[in-house]
This record gives structure tokens, C-alpha cells and sequence, in this order.
């Protein structure tokens, strides 16, 4: 089958896609967007993390055949989609998105392999709750296992960037 969707603001399709493949897959092997990560395969862990029209999913439990005509939005969109959101010009320099940039800065990323899904979740959760105790930055990352940091640098992250993102309002 031919699956036709969009993956960070740009058309993709798939041609020749079976029935049982995943959308992690797809992007994957398919798209060449590495940045989702295969780790459990179960919906456990969350590195497959991306934002389905606009909710945070498990890629690797989403039949590709379920994302004919939706937006997907990858780690490797999460850049544009913040300059998109502010309304500033796609510079194409490399730019990273806020949370990105956080996670550097706080140094929160060690292996990187739960980073991706952590970003993205992460992202999403900043979207709607700028301002997010750090109970709602939990919730919104419990579905992310990390097996090297311990968190705390995760949860430094996501709060300079919510900080970050208060003082540019």
C-alpha cells in the first residue's frame, strides 16, 4: 500500500508499505529519520515518541496504514515547529528548538537514546502548559524511561525551558 502524510511540514510517501509495519519503521528505514528511536518495540519506553496531528504517540504501535493524509512531527521537527509557532523565518542554520537547546544546557542528555521521545513529549507538554509544576512535567514524561540520568537533569531541562520560554513572552 501507499501511504501519503506529512512529516515535519513536508509531504513524504511511502510506497509499498505492508499492513503490519510500523510508523516507526517508516520513518525510520523508509524516511531516513533516525531520530525516533527502536528500544522496546512494546510501547514502553518511549524513545519512538512523536507527535501524531499534534499528540504524543508511540511510533513503534502505530501502523503506518494509520497515518494516510495526518501529520507526524519527528525530534528533527521540533526546531521548525517551535519557529513556527513564535512566527520567526525558517533560518536552515541548524537551529535547535528551546527544549533542545535546555537539554544541552542542563545537561540532560547522556547516552541520547530516550532523548528523542523525552524532546518531544516534553515539547508538547510546554505547548499547552508554558508554566508546568514539576508534577505536570512528570506526568507528561511518564511515559519516557531513562535508564541513564536519573532525571533530575530532565526535569532541570524542561524547566529552564519553560523559564526560558516566560521571559521571551
Amino acid at each position: 500500500m501507499r501511504v501519503n502524510f506529512t512529516v515535519n511540514g513536508r509531504p513524504q510517501e511511502a510506497d509499498d508499505v505492508w499492513e503490519g509495519e510500523s510508523l516507526l519503521y517508516v520513518l525510520r528505514e523508509r524516511l531516513g529519520l533516525p531520530g525516533s528511536k527502536n528500544a522496546c518495540e512494546q510501547g514502553e519506553c518511549g524513545s519512538c515518541t512523536v507527535r501524531l496531528d499534534g499528540v504524543p504517540v508511540c511510533s513503534c504501535l502505530v501502523a503506518a496504514g494509520q497515518v494516510e493524509g495526518r501529520e507526524v512531527v519527528t525530534v528533527e521537527g521540533l526546531a521548525d515547529l517551535a519557529r513556527e509557532r513564535t512566527g520567526e523565518p525558517e533560518s536552515g542554520s541548524g537551529e535547535l528548538s528551546p527544549i533542545q537547546q535546555a537539554f544541552i544546557d542542563a545537561g540532560a542528555v547522556q547516552c541520547g537514546f530516550c532523548t528523542p521521545g523525552l524532546l518531544v513529549a516534553a515539547d508538547e507538554m510546554l505547548e499547552h502548559n508554558p508554566n508546568p509544576t514539576d508534577a505536570d512535567i512528570r506526568e507528561a514524561l511518564s511515559g519516557n524511561l531513562c535508564r541513564c540520568t536519573g532525571y533530575e537533569k530532565i526535569m532541570d531541562a524542561v524547566r529552564l525551558a519553560a523559564a526560558r520560554q516566560g521571559e521571551a513572552v
